[in-house]
């Protein structure tokens, strides 16, 4: 189950702007099937971001994650993400972002990887 959390939170975590070099982002993402509370992830990151030529730009970032899960302790994992944005126009940005968080701690049994992609078309 808790798997199936974190990769949910995973998808809808996103990056907002920011002005190039590091920085901190606190973000806190909750999960819900219907009324009921699944549980939660609460990621305290340090990142940098920059530009990638003109039309584009990075974000890397980690930190600890604290994992709250519906009738169970709260759990310290490490999580983080990578992403990228092109300006494709004036008015259109295509982004991606690949995150993760460890499950037990653990980069090489339980990884919980997400993938997300999409574009932003400004009017």
């Amino acid at each position: 189950m808790k798997s199936i959390i974190a990769a949910g939170l995973l998808l809808g975590m996103s990056h907002g702007a920011a002005i190039a070099g590091p920085y901190v982002n606190v973000e806190s993402n909750s999960g819900y099937l219907g009324n009921d509370y699944q549980g939660g992830v609460t990621d305290l990151h340090v990142g940098y971001d920059n530009a990638l030529g003109e039309n584009a730009s990075y974000y890397v970032q980690a930190g600890p994650a604290f994992v709250f899960e519906d009738g169970s302790d709260t759990e310290t994992e490490i999580s983080g993400k990578v992403g990228v944005g092109v300006d494709v126009t004036e008015q259109l940005n295509i982004y991606g972002e690949i995150a993760f968080l460890t499950e037990d701690r653990s980069f090489e049994e339980d990884l919980n990887v997400g993938v997300k992609g999409g574009a932003t078309f400004r009017f």
